[in-house]
Order: C-alpha cells, then sequence, then structure tokens
C-alpha cells in the first residue's frame, strides 16, 4: 500500500485535516474547533490527538504516513517549525509547533504560511496547472498571496515575499493594518470592498437599492455589493469596477516583474466568480506590456477550502525529495 500524507490548514475557527495520497487526492477531511484559550495553549495537542484518532480510527499506524504538513497564520519559521504572532489564534509568544506535532504522532513534519501553502495547493491540484510560474491572490477578511518562481515557492529574507495585500495601489488611500497606506488588502478584501461601498454612498446622488441599504443602516456585505452590481446597480457597478481597478493594477505590477503564466485569485470575494475576473482581466490589460499580457492568464481559483490542506500534504512531497 503506498504511504499517506497528512495536510492540516490551521485558522481562527477551526483546523481542516485531511488523509491524502500520495498523487494530492483527499482520501478522508474532518475539522476541530480551534481554541485560542489559554494563549492557545490547546489548539496543538487537540490537532495532535485528532491526528492519533483517526489513525486509529482507519486501522492505519504512523508508519503508514510520509508526513505531515501544515499552513498557519502568523509569522512562521519554517527551518525550526515555529510561529509567532498569530494574532486571531492568541499566539502571541513562540509556538514549537514542528516539535510538538512530531512528538505526539511520530510522523515527519513540515509548516509554511497559510497563504503559501494555499498557493502550492491551486499550483498541484487547482488552477494553477503545476506550471512553475504563478502568483495567487485570496481574496478574504484581509488579502493574502503567495508566489512560485521558477517552481519554487518564494519567501525572501524574513519570509514576508507573497504578502501581495500590501501592494500600494492608491497613495493617498485608507490607512491599512500594517501602518502604510493604500494597501490593496484596504480596497479588495471583503472588508475592504463595503468599505469603498460606503464611501461611494455617501456621495452618490442617483437611484440605487445598495444606496438605500447602506443609508437604512441594513448590514452590507461585499457579496451584496457584488449581487446588485450583477444587476445593474449603479452605484454597485461603479464600486465593483474600483475594486477591479486596484486588483488589475496589482496583478499588473506582479506580472510585469514576475511573468508568471498564471495569476490565480481565489477566497471569499472571489466567489463574484468570472463576473469580477472579467473586469479584472480588463484593467490587467491597461497596466502591463504586450509580452506579459499576452503569456498571463487569470483564473478563479478551483479547491476552494481544500486548497490549505493539499497545499499543506505538499509541503512534505517536497521536504522528501530534497532530503532524497
Amino acid at each position: 500500500m503506498s504511504k499517506k500524507l497528512i495536510g492540516i490548514d490551521l485558522g481562527g475557527t477551526t483546523a481542516k485535516l485531511a488523509i491524502l495520497s500520495e498523487t494530492g487526492e483527499i482520501q478522508q477531511k474532518w475539522s476541530v474547533l480551534t481554541d485560542i484559550s489559554e494563549e492557545g495553549a490547546k489548539i496543538i495537542p487537540s490537532i495532535v490527538d485528532s491526528i492519533n484518532d483517526h489513525i486509529k480510527r482507519y486501522n492505519m499506524t504512523k508508519d503508514d504516513f510520509i508526513g505531515i504538513g501544515m499552513g498557519s497564520p502568523g509569522t512562521v519559521d519554517r527551518v525550526n517549525g515555529t510561529v509567532i504572532g498569530a494574532y486571531n489564534l492568541n499566539w502571541k509568544n513562540l509556538q514549537p509547533v514542528k516539535m510538538l506535532i512530531e512528538s505526539g504522532t511520530g510522523i515527519s513534519f513540515a509548516i509554511d504560511n497559510d497563504a503559501n501553502v494555499a498557493a502550492l495547493g491551486e499550483r498541484w491540484k487547482g488552477a494553477g496547472e503545476n506550471e512553475d510560474n504563478m502568483a495567487f491572490l485570496t481574496l478574504g477578511t484581509g488579502v493574502g498571496g503567495g508566489i512560485i518562481a521558477e517552481g519554487n515557492l518564494l519567501h525572501g529574507t524574513v519570509g514576508a515575499a507573497g504578502e501581495v495585500g500590501h501592494i500600494t495601489v492608491d497613495p493617498k488611500g485608507y490607512a491599512c493594518t500594517c501602518g502604510k497606506k493604500g494597501c490593496l488588502e484596504t480596497v479588495a478584501s471583503a472588508t475592504g470592498v463595503v468599505r469603498l461601498a460606503r464611501d461611494y454612498a455617501d456621495n452618490y446622488a442617483g437611484e440605487s437599492k445598495l444606496k438605500l441599504a447602506i443609508d437604512d443602516g441594513q448590514l452590507v456585505t461585499a457579496k451584496d455589493v457584488f449581487d446588485y452590481a450583477k444587476n445593474n446597480d449603479e452605484l454597485a457597478e461603479m464600486v465593483i469596477d474600483k475594486v477591479a481597478f486596484y486588483l488589475g493594477l496589482a496583478c499588473g505590477n506582479i506580472a510585469n516583474i514576475l511573468n508568471p503564466s498564471t495569476i490565480v485569485i481565489g477566497g471569499g470575494v472571489s466567489n463574484a466568480g468570472q463576473f469580477l475576473i472579467d473586469k479584472v482581466r480588463d484593467y490587467f490589460n491597461v497596466f502591463t506590456f504586450p509580452a506579459v499580457q499576452n503569456s498571463c492568464k487569470i483564473r478563479l481559483a478551483q479547491l476552494g477550502n481544500d486548497a490549505g490542506v493539499i497545499g499543506a500534504s505538499s509541503l512534505i512531497k517536497e521536504l522528501v525529495s530534497k532530503n532524497s
């Protein structure tokens, strides 16, 4: 029997886990709640217990596995297998994740940033089609990303490569949590879309159901803004056009520097689908020079919530190939 991989996608609400084949097919998947009490001290022990429980449940042993890979928020030290500063997990202090998981399961372990592993997942089994040059943007509560160049995931000097959410798209724009102004994250995340809609509504005098909803104090989401735009609401169309402008500008800058064959856009905001991609592509074409423009596809992510566990499991394949 061929050996298996385990992938873990650690999030602030749940940790998603999966057992996968060597070729990246998910065979079983489940999740455990992320208990952030006591400064997140229970998170890794509960993951270890869950892994051991499932291995036993499926009549397997640790010897049936090549290894465990994890994607985690925060600042990840891939060599030492530690994480610090994952504030949505309440991890303020250094967490010896690799040591705890390897000692708890007896299985080899590798870890990387959560957006990076999602990029690896989309590259391996999703919209990246295993190409060697790919950029990945995930548009959720914030904007994250991962860059694969010449077949390698880029990390940079302090692991901050691929922080596409902090590309400056408007130097006089909104303040970002990072301390800068005008980051992509401030206008293309789910919260950014709503922020733009509220600002535009203040200055809009025409007929608009979106404006009525905002003025009425209703809880408007990014999905609502896209739905209004798809129904030809003029205010919503203006907002989404601006979001697409910012995304097209950021993608154009990424492509002009890296010349990827594909830019994959995922995350909750990407549920707007081809409607969004087409608009981003129009602006992308404005901001790229011909050779780059003609050689780069902009595609919707395909794996949804599975990208993280698939990409995390691929960390182990990479680790094995480097050690062999």
